[in-house]
């Protein structure tokens, strides 16, 4: 009893370690000064009018949600087909390849980004929306290849082959069964590539323009010349938003599916 009540102690306060900052931050943005203060002096949500009358930010916001959706889209669509290239057949070079697909995940986001940069250069797409596109596809792939790869196991290969003795086709197989096992991978894939694309600021900032900019470059710039509660503001919107977007999901499709490993 003891025991269950000290792990249960220790997993509140590590929440509260967690949750704390969030607080912090939704608190300064409500404060009347015209500097960060916790605990907010007065409540108003005048910075949140401040940012709203800015189209810069509200221009930033649209672009980093377009470019983190079109690029966690591209990342499931081109993942995917290579996950199961990946786990189901053998071909030389396989193991280049997919340290090739994975390579992403340990190289610096700032070589990423400049190298981007001169890549697009030579073909015309510098500073381009579709240059950020490619460069995010590129980032937020490996983690939707790291979600899915582990679900395909040989015992779900034996339901693709009992579905093909029983006269499945190959696009019937996979919608019907291969698309259930790895369902949760997808999804937690997608969602860990979506934020991983909202919040990049080392790649982007070497493609962004006075005109297209996204959310965490704004803030990168902003804060080099003025502190004060709008950027307070704008974090105080993206933790609120996340938070929407994770209890969408649980009504819609449960939190518990992303972790489940179904068994054939």
């Amino acid at each position: 009893m003891i025991a269950r009540l000290l792990i249960r102690f220790i997993a509140l306060a590590a929440m509260a370690y967690l949750v704390l900052p969030l607080v912090v931050i939704i608190g300064a943005s409500l404060t009347e000064t015209s500097y960060l203060a916790f605990p907010p002096q007065g409540l108003t949500l005048k910075w949140f009018g401040v940012l709203f009358d800015d189209p810069s930010y509200v221009s930033a916001f649209v672009t980093s949600t377009l470019l983190a959706l079109a690029a966690t889209v591209v990342a499931v669509l081109l993942a995917v087909p290579a996950s199961l290239a990946l786990a189901r057949y053998v071909f030389a070079g396989r193991a280049a390849v997919a340290s090739l697909l994975m390579s992403p995940l340990v190289l610096p986001y700032v070589v990423l980004g400049a190298a981007l940069l001169q890549f697009g250069t030579d073909f015309g797409l510098a500073r381009s929306f579709e240059a950020l596109l490619v460069g995010h596809v590129v980032i937020v792939m490996p983690f939707v290849l790291r979600s899915v790869l582990p679900l395909l196991t040989p015992e779900q290969r034996a339901l693709e082959e009992a579905s093909a003795d029983l006269g499945g086709r190959p696009l019937t197989t996979f919608f019907l069964v291969v698309l259930p096992q790895i369902r949760g991978g997808i999804v937690s894939g997608a969602l860990l590539a979506f934020i991983s694309s909202w919040i990049n600021v080392e790649l982007s900032i070497f493609n962004t323009t006075s005109a297209l900019n996204t959310i965490p470059v704004k803030m990168f710039n902003y804060v080099q010349y003025t502190i004060d509660p709008t950027i307070a503001a704008v974090s105080a919107i993206t933790i609120v938003a996340a938070a929407l977007v994770i209890v969408l999901l649980d009504l819609l499709i449960g939190l518990d599916m992303l972790s489940e490993r179904q068994q054939p």
